[in-house]
C-alpha cells in the first residue's frame, strides 16, 4: 500500500449535529442505567431471541456492563475516525478522490456510532419497561429495524464509495 495522504476532515453543520447527538444519547444512556439500577429486581431480561422474546436472564449488575461497553466502542469509533488514511476502502485511494472517500468513510463512522448509541439505549429502555411490565420483550420489529438501520448505510456507501473512483 502507497502511502495515502493525511487530511483533516471538516465536518459540516450535520456531522457536528450528529457527533453532540451521539455524546448527549450516550450520556443519556448512563443516566437511564444509574438511575434505574437501584429499582431493578435482583433478576432481569440479559438476553432477547431473534422474535424479541427475553430468552435469558441474569443479575441486574448485568445492566451496567451495557453502557460500558457502549462506551469503549463510542470513543473507539471516535478515535478511529480521526484517521480515515488507515481505513480499508472499496476503491483505490488517489490524491484526486482522497477527500471525498475519507468525508463519505467518517461521515459513515458518525452514523454507525449514532445508531449504536441508539441500539444499545432502546435495549436498556426496553430491559427496563420489561421489569416494571410494561412489555414483553423488545418486540418482533426489533431486529428487523436493527438490521436495516447499521446495514443500509453501510451498502449505501460502498455503492457511493465504488462510482465516485475518480
Amino acid at each position: 500500500m502507497k502511502k495515502r495522504p493525511q487530511a483533516d476532515i471538516p465536518l459540516t453543520s450535520i456531522d457536528m449535529a450528529a457527533e453532540i447527538a451521539g455524546w448527549v444519547l450516550l450520556a443519556a444512556v448512563w443516566i437511564l442505567s444509574m438511575t434505574s439500577y437501584g429499582s431493578l429486581p435482583e433478576t432481569i431480561p440479559t438476553h432477547f431471541n431473534a422474535a424479541g422474546e427475553a430468552d435469558g436472564y441474569g443479575h441486574k449488575q448485568t445492566l451496567l456492563g451495557i453502557p460500558i461497553i457502549l462506551s469503549v466502542l463510542f470513543v473507539g469509533m471516535t478515535i478511529l475516525n480521526r484517521y480515515p488514511h488507515i481505513f480499508n476502502y472499496p476503491t483505490a485511494i488517489t490524491e484526486d478522490n482522497y477527500l471525498r472517500q475519507y468525508t463519505q468513510a467518517t461521515r459513515l463512522i458518525r452514523y454507525l456510532k449514532l445508531t449504536i448509541v441508539l441500539i444499545f439505549g432502546l435495549i436498556i429502555y426496553f430491559i427496563l419497561r420489561n421489569v416494571r411490565g410494561q412489555s414483553d420483550g423488545l418486540g418482533v420489529w426489533f431486529l428487523p429495524i436493527t438490521l436495516g438501520l447499521t446495514m443500509l448505510p453501510i451498502l449505501y456507501y460502498l455503492v457511493k464509495s465504488i462510482r465516485d473512483k475518480k
